[in-house]
């Protein structure tokens, strides 16, 4: 499992003794090699529906899997996804300005849609700084990550498209 979520044997062992919180990206993996629906690992219920869900405003299936970083999954109950669409909020972090951007990878690829704020995004050696209403898609495979970078952070759609 170590391997299949990228991580050394001994981070692995830290993210499964409760050390490290798990990020998006890790149980996204574990999802995947498992077979199953990421919901279904973070809730251990199976998504049931399979030809429309409804997610009202604010009622998405929350998740907090990276520092600050607020998700809402919107398609937690639809089954047999080909994509998980999320609503992120991203806090403005001070130390994060002038830190290298973490990144991550996961198979398949991603769309990111700002709604309020500002965030500068990296992909595979790029830096994009992104605004209200510009998005960007690219091949998740490669080093991406991304931050806050207006004080009253950062609200967007992330849809990750499995690979």
């Amino acid at each position: 499992m170590a391997e299949v979520v990228g991580k050394t044997v001994d981070e692995y062992v830290e993210y499964e003794s409760g050390e490290l919180d798990f990020s998006f990206t890790f149980l996204h993996k574990c999802a995947e090699r498992f077979g199953i629906d990421i919901v279904e690992l973070l809730t251990g219920e199976n998504p049931h529906l399979s030809e429309c869900t409804l997610v009202r405003n604010g009622r998405g299936l929350p998740m907090k899997r990276r520092v600050g970083f607020e998700y809402q999954h919107l398609a937690f109950n639809f089954k047999d996804k080909i994509s998980e669409p999320f609503i992120v909020i991203a806090p403005f972090i001070e130390e994060d300005q002038n830190a290298p951007i973490r990144t991550s990878t996961h198979e398949g690829q991603e769309f990111d849609y700002v709604l309020e704020g500002n965030l500068r995004f990296y992909h595979n050696g790029h830096v994009m700084d992104l605004g209200p209403g510009d998005s960007v898609y690219y091949d998740s495979s490669m080093p991406h990550g991304m931050y806050a970078t207006s004080k009253e952070g950062c609200k967007f759609i992330a849809v990750v498209v499995k690979g």
